[in-house]
């Protein structure tokens, strides 16, 4: 009876290099590529906002409780829009159009027509995304019978700077919201993030080499001081890198809800060029 009751012992077992194991050994060592793209020394020493604007960003968490206050005492009002457009909104990093609903329903509330970029989550540049982007560009052009105007914050926004190079005839105007389309990429508090979750070098996308390059269609950038995650300079560009760059007080997180980052991007709309 002493027999019955005793545990038996573990015997260790080799670990097998196919199958389940070898598929973990090979997922282990993709992590750990990842993170050594994250921890690499930037060879250029490029600095981002301070710490204490990147502290900031958490704010949004109250988000929330700002919007019940505003719908109870403070209504979110806009003026309707003089001309009614076409609008693609293009999500940040790491966010989808959901984040983004607030936003587009508040242009909705203006007249305008608000559609998603169609490609859900963005977890970084790959030709395949692009292709996508610019099909839906081109549906949307085509049922709006004219040009799209293409709002895209942070990632998103040299999303739609590159998508007005490739398919000009197709877009109206571009604004971008806390996009770091000019100087160094890595001038900011997220390339770190952005190289372990993409898998690559931030340098090697692409699109690197010509993002402060202007659209040739009207170009606006909206930055600001208080950005947590983007270098200021980094979002405003300089003169021949956009048409204008505009000012503004929110945080990076800010761009996607705050009623000022909205209404900005109302008034841009407006002012479209009607060609």
């Amino acid at each position: 009876m002493r027999g019955f009751f005793r545990i038996p012992q573990a015997t260790a077992q080799p670990a097998p290099s196919t199958g389940v194991y070898g598929f973990t050994a090979l997922a282990d060592s993709e992590w750990a590529r990842r993170i050594e793209l994250a921890s690499e020394p930037d060879p250029d020493g490029s600095t981002g906002p301070r710490l204490w604007l990147l502290l900031r960003e958490l704010g949004y968490m109250i988000e929330p409780a700002r919007r019940l206050y505003r719908s109870l005492f403070k209504p979110f009002r806009i003026d309707k829009a003089q001309t009614q457009r076409m609008v693609m909104v293009l999500p940040g990093f790491g966010t989808n159009p959901i984040k983004m609903r607030y936003f587009a329903r508040r242009l909705e509330d203006a007249g305008h027509t608000v559609k998603r970029w169609g490609c859900g989550y963005n977890w970084g540049f790959s030709e395949e995304l692009f292709s996508q982007l610019e099909n839906r560009l081109l549906d949307l052009h085509q049922r709006a019978g004219a040009p799209v105007v293409l709002v895209g914050w942070s990632l998103g926004g040299l999303y739609a700077r590159e998508l007005a190079k490739r398919q000009p005839d197709a877009v109206a105007k571009v604004i971008s919201m806390g996009s770091p389309f000019s100087g160094n990429l890595r001038a900011n508090n997220v390339w770190r993030i952005y190289q372990a979750v993409a898998g690559h070098r931030i340098a090697d996308v692409k699109l690197a080499a010509q993002l402060s390059r202007k659209p040739p269609v009207e170009t606006v950038a909206l930055w600001s001081p208080r950005d947590g995650a983007i270098s200021p300079r980094s979002a405003a560009g300089y003169p021949g890198e956009r048409d204008r760059a505009v000012a503004l007080r929110c945080s990076h997180m800010g761009f996607s809800y705050s009623p000022e980052a909205i209404r900005a991007v109302a008034r841009e709309i407006d002012w479209a060029d009607e060609d």
